[in-house]
């Protein structure tokens, strides 16, 4: 599809790691189709990203920005990455961001000048500002949303409505999107229920979500059969080119400069030794953790279940640094770690990060404990492995109640960290899932099952292209189109 010079792209993903992955995921599939890309971010990330992509993706060229977050709403110095900050500072964070539109401004003009002018600037939802830059210097641009078209409409029409400010009762709608059904209060994160219009989170998202009408389009790392009601919404709210190109997952290898603490093929080892469908795999992603008492519980709940094994990402809990050591002997019931860990060998135990998708594609692996981040969802179905969900912020409520109730693959067992769990609970949805007579379990997995078949269909691309192939060529075709009109315009 590329001519014979490579055309240039330029992908700017927020700066933490649930934004950046997607991106260099896509990055990858577009140098494969012949582009050359130019991938932005900040000086530390930058850094961590050298050690993810492949020798052989010379067609990649990383640039870095500035960004001194000590200069900007009380943030600590030399932060640059989302999931270095305690919850309460992210609105910081995302606030300072936006000191980077003059010089994302800058290279983009400075590629212009050079005689080398992108086709398209992709960039992520929180850089709402960069389409109103692009439209400036007569460039085409495009939002890539690493959620999915449902979670992250839910997520639009909360933040510009604020529908559950209107009623006093725990339930609500959303009145431009009324197809997605009730919502709870339980089901809004932290920031939804402090807002109140003034706010500075309110005062943000207006801004950054009424900016992406600017844009020319919006990709999503999303499944057009799986995701038709999301996408559909902003196809109509913005009435702008919505292309489906998911899945979008980061191949095994690059991980965005993440070390597992376990290797793949200690995993693999311990996996081969454990029955088809008897692990529970549990990792609620790259910046989220539980309170102490719901950790306890939670282990409690896998060690009483006999049947079952797990392997489990931990974190020290909330309140304490999310990064620091995993202090077992504190945050896990007495003797946990000796008695089901060492001598039961019914579980791994990994500190802050594990090889998700070489675990997640083992035929031992029976069920996903998940915050329900869209990567991870993306990453569990792709695989056919159904979902028990612990959604704790941003979208991730919403996508649980679209696995829930639409797609039909996921249970949920709890919702936030504010809340006490109990073991009981934990223990009954966990054997719903994962029980090999359990009537929910075996509908669940047979709808996972026909989940990972849409997913391959989608992205097949041999004598009959999938959708997913199909929508990533119409938004390569629209940027070219675009290109030839501002060449004859120009001459």
């Amino acid at each position: 599809m590329a001519e014979n010079k490579k055309e240039t792209i330029v992908m700017f993903p927020f700066m933490g790691q649930g934004h950046i992955i997607p991106f260099l995921a896509l990055s990858l599939q577009l140098e494969q189709k012949g582009f050359s890309i130019i991938f932005v971010n900040t000086p530390v990330n930058i850094k961590k990203l050298r050690q993810s992509i492949p020798p052989s993706s010379s067609a990649i060229h990383l640039r870095e920005i500035p960004f001194h977050s000590s200069d900007h709403h009380g943030l600590p110095p030399h932060v640059e990455n989302l999931d270095a900050l305690p919850y309460p500072l992210v609105i910081n964070f995302l606030q300072a961001s936006r000191s980077l539109k003059p010089l994302f401004t800058s290279l983009l003009s400075d590629l212009i000048r050079a005689g080398d002018p992108p086709i398209v600037v992709v960039t992520d939802i929180f850089f709402g500002w960069s389409a109103e830059v692009a439209n400036e210097l007569g460039l085409f641009h495009v939002i890539f949303s690493g959620a999915g078209g449902f979670g992250l409409a839910c997520y639009y029409s909360t933040w510009l409505n604020l529908p559950h400010r209107k009623t006093e009762l725990p339930e609500f709608s959303l009145p431009d999107f009324p197809e997605a059904g009730k919502f709870h209060v339980t089901q809004l994160a932290a920031s939804y229920l402090a807002a109140d219009g003034d706010d500075p989170w309110s005062i943000f998202q207006r801004e950054n979500l009424s900016a992406w009408s600017k844009s020319d389009g919006v990709l999503f790392n999303s499944i057009s059969e799986l995701d038709k009601t999301g996408l559909a919404y902003f196809r109509r709210k913005l009435d702008r080119p919505v292309w489906a190109i998911g899945p979008v997952v980061l191949p095994a290898p690059a991980r965005s400069g993440k070390r597992p603490d376990i290797s793949a093929e200690k995993c693999i080892q311990w996996l081969d030794s454990k029955p088809l469908n008897s692990v529970l795999y549990i990792s609620f992603g790259s910046m989220n953790t539980i309170s102490a008492s719901q950790m306890m519980q939670l282990a409690k709940a896998l060690e009483q279940i006999m049947n079952i094994n797990f392997i489990w990402v931990v974190r020290p809990p909330l309140g304490f640094d999310i990064t620091a050591e995993f202090k077992a002997e504190e945050w896990l019931p007495e003797g946990f770690t000796e008695r089901v860990v060492q001598t039961q060998n019914r579980g791994l135990i990994v500190s802050q990060w594990a090889p998700q998708l070489e675990i997640l594609s083992h035929k031992s692996v029976g069920a996903f404990l998940t915050h329900c981040g869209w990567n991870s969802v993306l990453e569990s179905l792709s695989q056919g492995v159904p979902l028990i969900g612990w959604p704790m912020a941003a979208e991730q409520f919403f996508n649980a109640k679209l696995l829930v109730e639409e797609v039909g693959v996921c249970l949920e067992v709890a919702r936030g960290t504010s809340f006490e769990v109990r073991c009981e609970d934990i223990v009954d949805k966990i054997e719903k899932v994962m029980k090999g007579d359990s009537v929910k379990g075996m509908k669940m997995r047979k709808r996972a099952g026909e989940v990972k078949e849409m997913i391959r269909d989608a992205v097949r691309n041999d004598e009959v292209k999938g959708c997913s192939v199909k929508a990533m060529d119409d938004f390569l075709d629209a940027a070219l189109l675009r290109k030839e009109k501002t060449k004859l315009v120009s001459k």
